[in-house]
């Protein structure tokens, strides 16, 4: 009886376990850590969104991997998890941004858009017949004038981030963002400090594979094109290659002082 009693509540969408805990939840947030990391990243001059859009054969056109999203002109979103889940929870956002302004003539706030959203993924942890949602949001834009950054995760809980990431490799990215985060970050330190995350899961990554947006109060949402990200890669890269020399201009000095002594 134990063991059918255990299968009830791991089969049921919305049974609690004995000890608090909804089962196919914690699965939708498994089949999250399991798809390819997005990161967002807020600055005082805007909010930064990257993805990591690798093709899984060769013959696949990267181009149809799509982790970036127009919600509206001055906000946009990313995604990690089971694609197919992700774009109804993007259709519905965008209906409901295009809704609000409609109805009251004004561009509809981050927070409110973020909110609605996860409304809608929480009723799917409610009900029975459903399944929760296989995806997290990483939802970034302009409201008021200020960078705005918010997570929808799997449970239908919104958190308002700095910086974050969703999707594998979560635990080492996100300790990246937080040792080189801080509150003077330009646009363009963000962008270089986003493409540094997505190189902790692909250290050769290839400009083609990194889908990057910025959503700004001047621009509103702007996809970053393939050549701007290969000049972060390359600054990123001749960086690295200074600190690497440095290093080794100490070594040899260290063996000199032995050396004397």
């Amino acid at each position: 009886m134990r063991g059918n009693d255990q299968q009830a509540y791991d089969r049921g969408t919305s049974l609690f376990s004995p000890d608090g805990r909804i089962y196919q939840v914690e699965y939708a947030r498994e089949a999250v850590s399991r798809g390819a990391p997005s990161v967002g990243i807020r600055t005082p001059e805007g909010v930064v969104l990257a993805a990591l859009a690798q093709p899984s054969s060769e013959l696949m056109e990267a181009e149809s991997i799509e982790k970036l999203h127009k919600l509206d002109d001055h906000v946009g979103t990313t995604n990690a998890g089971h694609v197919a889940d992700a774009r109804n929870l993007i259709d519905y956002a965008r209906r409901f941004a295009q809704g609000n302004q409609l109805r009251y003539g004004e561009p509809v706030g981050v927070e409110a858009l973020t909110k609605h959203v996860t409304d809608y993924i929480q009723e799917n942890t409610q009900m029975g017949g459903t399944r929760p949602f296989g995806a997290a949001l990483l939802i970034g834009g302009i409201e008021d004038g200020n960078p705005r950054l918010f997570s929808a995760d799997p449970s239908g809980t919104p958190h308002e981030w700095r910086a974050t990431v969703i999707g594998a490799d979560r635990s080492e990215i996100q300790s990246l963002l937080e040792d080189e985060w801080d509150e003077e970050l330009t646009l363009e330190d963000g962008i270089e400090l986003a493409v540094r995350a997505l190189q902790v899961r692909s250290e050769e990554l290839e400009a083609e594979h990194v889908n990057l947006v910025t959503v700004t109060p001047e621009e509103g949402y702007r996809q970053c094109p393939v050549e701007d990200v290969q000049d972060v890669l390359d600054r990123i890269l001749e960086d690295d290659g200074e600190g690497d020399e440095e290093d080794g201009e100490g070594d040899e000095d260290e063996a000199s002082d032995d050396t004397e002594e």
